[in-house]
């Protein structure tokens, strides 16, 4: 029977000791990643729920060190691809070699490229090609590369997080619906108050290495994401991630004027995945409204196309799952307009 009808097989122990490991890992992030606790906490909640990641934000604010930070405190093997315009597929799936063996046979042996890591770190994502891009949405999405009609499979785990810069546009390709649909969040990096930078200023030099040290296994990881499907999910929530993902498309609520294409079911998978990651993160067996709620926004945003007048009027996905929230009632009874209004 599935774990959306039954209650979960893990216990409270069971999830508060996976919890203590979570912690620590958020903590060694935290120590690298100053001012920036909800980006840790949600790129945590991406691992658990083996998700990709989509970093939008200025150069320098961090999010190649988070990588890095992260690739250390779990031992994961970890590659960095700079996307330029003439990046090849090959260059970054691998390719066959023709290599001579000692009695004189040639033959073609494939050679693995830099996709063949458990962390990759694709820099500027939008500045490479198409056809550069799309070798990409395979690994995202099958985890494994096709070189030559031969499939290839990539380690597990295997976790993209992909960044692109805000505001440099020009030379880039803007990333295809498709592939949008396979990160699982979209999250703003901002850079942070006197306070944080006061902090980064002290503690880190230009250049340095900054050491992290291991707080958990890569065994721990994949048993913890495993555990991440047995976290109950009630009806009442099922029910909510889809009115709320229904709600994205014209006609079905007010908040979706100005849109022109909604969320796919993948969104709704997404939304549920990621609501029983931040369950276990939180030491609980079960999830809930507020998991939905604090998730919406990094799953959902990306997944909405805006009309032109609604960009021109600076309407985004993120302004429409606001909304959402505001006027989806998570227990499916809508309050009449009086008591919306009235001050409790």
């Amino acid at each position: 029977m599935s774990s959306a009808s039954t209650p979960s097989p893990i216990t409270e122990g069971r999830a508060q000791a996976i919890q203590t490991k979570l912690r620590a890992l958020t903590g060694a992030l935290n120590q690298v990643l100053f001012g920036q606790e909800r980006t840790v906490e949600l790129v945590v909640v991406a691992l658990l729920a083996r998700g990709h990641v989509l970093l939008e934000g200025l150069p320098g604010l961090g999010k190649t060190e988070l990588v890095k930070a992260l690739s250390k405190a779990i031992q994961l093997k970890q590659n960095r691809v700079q996307f330029t315009p003439d990046l090849l597929p090959g260059d970054i799936t691998g390719n066959p070699v023709l290599q001579e063996s000692p009695s004189g046979e040639r033959s073609f042996v494939f050679q693995e490229g830099p996709l063949f890591a458990e962390l990759l770190l694709a820099d500027e994502i939008n500045r490479a090609s198409p056809k550069t891009q799309s070798a990409l949405l395979e690994a995202m999405q099958e985890r494994s590369v096709s070189v030559f009609g031969t499939s290839h499979r990539l380690p597990e785990p295997f976790f993209v997080f992909a960044t692109q810069n805000p505001i440099e546009l020009e030379g880039t390709y803007p990333l295809p619906e498709a592939q949008i649909d396979r990160f699982l969040f979209k999250l703003s990096m901002e850079r942070g108050d006197r306070s944080v930078i006061e902090k980064i200023v002290q503690h880190r030099d230009l250049g340095g290495e900054v050491t992290v040290e291991q707080v958990m296994t890569r065994e721990e990881l994949l048993e913890a994401s495993s555990l991440t499907r047995e976290v109950f999910l009630p009806p009442a929530v099922v029910a909510y991630i889809a009115r709320l993902v229904e709600a994205t498309h014209v006609g079905n609520s007010k908040a979706a004027d100005g849109v022109r294409f909604g969320c796919s079911p993948r969104a709704a998978i997404s939304l549920a995945a990621s609501a029983r990651a931040r369950a276990l993160l939180n030491g609980r067996v079960y999830s809930n409204f507020e998991d939905v709620e604090a998730l919406a926004i990094p799953v959902l945003q990306h997944r909405i196309i805006m009309d032109y007048q609604a960009r021109v009027e600076g309407v985004n996905g993120a302004t429409v799952v606001n909304r959402l929230l505001e006027e989806i009632s998570p227990d499916g009874v809508d309050l009449p307009e009086s008591l919306k209004s009235a001050k409790l």
